[in-house]
């Protein structure tokens, strides 16, 4: 080989190898794509609502599970229906089904949101957490609110968050939503009422 070709197979390497610099490599199993996870997080699929959860347990969806990261005394003292207790420090321990849809909940949702990326770290690929946390559920579900000067679209869309509290025993409310409370103090009202 001339010096020249040797030259010109260097150069062609080199070409080559730069197509690929700064080109993600896909993940491995077991390993995060924080592009495709920042993609996710962007669309807004890495949540769900507390309305939207609801009607996921009262419709029974098939492979729901609903997880507690909270600590042990806390899903004592009150949890979602249906919830299991599974604390943030032993969620990529937890055994799931591939197939199981999983949403995860803790008091505000950042621990969930954390789980969240372990789960899906790990290979779980139907994995939620609860956007606002508990205080969403209790908000929303257990005590939703309209205005009273709500636009009939509004109230037209309220329906079905009346039937989903009702359902869960929440007390639904046409006026205003009352001064907000710490998430410790609702439970311990939903507790006195016997939720």
């Amino acid at each position: 080989m001339t010096r020249l070709q040797v030259l010109g197979a260097g150069a062609f390497g080199l070409a080559a190898l730069a197509a690929f610099v700064g080109t993600p490599v896909p993940a491995r199993p077991g390993e995060i794509d924080v592009n495709q996870l920042a993609g996710m997080i962007a669309r807004e699929e890495d949540h769900v609502t507390a309305i939207d959860l609801a009607g996921w347990i009262k419709d029974r969806k098939p492979g729901l599970r609903v997880i507690d990261v909270r600590p042990v005394e806390a899903f004592d003292d009150f949890h979602l229906p249906t919830a299991e207790s599974v604390p943030l420090p032993s969620i990529s321990h937890a055994a799931f089904k591939t197939t199981d849809t999983l949403v995860l909940y803790s008091d505000g949702g950042a621990h969930a949101a954390q789980g969240w990326v372990l789960l899906r770290s790990l290979g779980y690929r139907h994995v939620y957490f609860l956007r606002g946390g508990l205080g969403e559920w209790l908000d929303d579900v257990m005590n939703p609110v309209i205005p009273a000067t709500a636009a009939p679209d509004a109230k037209e869309v309220f329906k079905r968050t009346v039937e989903l509290s009702l359902y869960f025993g929440g007390r639904p409310t046409v006026g205003d939503r009352p001064a907000a409370t710490p998430t410790s103090q609702r439970i311990e009202a939903m507790k006195r009422r016997g939720c």
